[in-house]
């Protein structure tokens, strides 16, 4: 564990579970019925600092950095790795190694898009979905535009061909991560200090900026094929599902997020929330004022 995590993530503790193809970096602290944490790019585990220890009063908190991500490490077979229903899957195997078979997922960012592929790909485990600006591959792809490539040019970068983005970012990734948090917190000075240094940490790898590069190779080609394959099919989310989105954001062709989460799943409840891309640590307190009352209601439900 990096030097910074008794400090972000006080009682928490920091565990190695293996699978048959990731070893996992996780934290873990609670008791009760189970919650997922999923982080997204650029990051790592310590982005849920803000939201974590809130939620380990009444919950088992269970936190793991991203296969490739942070120092989670992928030990067997790397083909692929980087697709959704491959982070899923791997994910389900390790909450099902921790003895944990039903638990609730909340997702940031990347997190999200492997979330909402867990609640496709295994509803016998996954009780409740929390997406947290995130809508579907698909939505995004077909909604790519002059100011989306612009605004989110990572998303073409990243996803070219091995090696050109990693020879790219390996040229100055200090200046690269500072480039991108800043840009997605608005003010890169809201992210705590120790998570900062962990970020930059993980991400001056080159394994970690490999899997991220792997992650978007993914977003463009087999999540992308995957998601819609289910669309096309009709098949929904049928648990409850909560939408936390960037406040006053429309996606391709004006639509509001919980329209195009109403024909991804039957049951969603949600709003915008001010404070940039990265609600969880710049907007903790509005996220925990519709987090908590979510699980309270689904969680808890008799």
């Amino acid at each position: 564990m990096y030097r910074g995590a008794n400090d972000l993530f006080h009682g928490f503790e920091d565990k190695r579970i293996e699978t048959p193809d990731v070893d996992f970096a996780v934290l873990i602290a609670g008791t009760g019925p189970v919650i997922l944490l999923l982080h997204g790019y650029p990051e790592t585990r310590s982005a849920w600092h803000r939201i974590a220890p809130a939620l380990a009063d009444a919950y088992t908190v269970v936190i793991p950095d991203l296969p490739g991500y942070g120092d989670s490490r992928v030990t067997g077979n790397s083909q692929g790795m980087g697709s959704k229903r491959r982070m899923a899957k791997s994910l389900h195997e390790m909450m099902v190694a921790m003895g944990h078979q039903r638990f609730t997922v909340v997702g940031h960012d990347r997190g999200g898009r492997v979330a909402y592929r867990m609640a496709l790909d295994f509803p016998e485990s996954v009780t409740a979905l929390v997406s947290v600006t995130v809508v579907p591959t698909p939505e995004m792809w077909e909604g790519a535009s002059k100011a989306f490539g612009m605004g989110a040019w990572h998303w073409f970068m990243m996803a070219q061909p091995a090696p050109l983005p990693e020879t790219l970012m390996a040229a100055d990734p200090g200046f690269l991560i500072d480039l991108t948090l800043g840009k997605m917190a608005e003010n890169i000075e809201l992210i705590d200090p120790l998570a900062l240094e962990d970020y930059r940490r993980a991400f001056d790898n080159p394994d970690v900026r490999h899997a991220m590069c792997q992650d978007y190779r993914a977003g463009a080609t087999v999540d992308e094929a995957d998601d819609l394959a289910d669309r096309t099919s009709g098949r929904k989310i049928q648990i409850p599902v909560l939408v936390l989105w960037e406040k006053d954001r429309l996606y391709g062709g004006g639509r509001k997020p919980l329209d195009i989460w109403a024909d991804w799943a039957s049951k969603i409840e949600g709003r915008g929330i001010g404070g940039g891309h990265l609600l969880p640590e710049t907007a903790a307190t509005e996220v925990l004022e519709e987090l908590l009352p979510f699980l309270d209601k689904t969680v808890n439900a008799p």
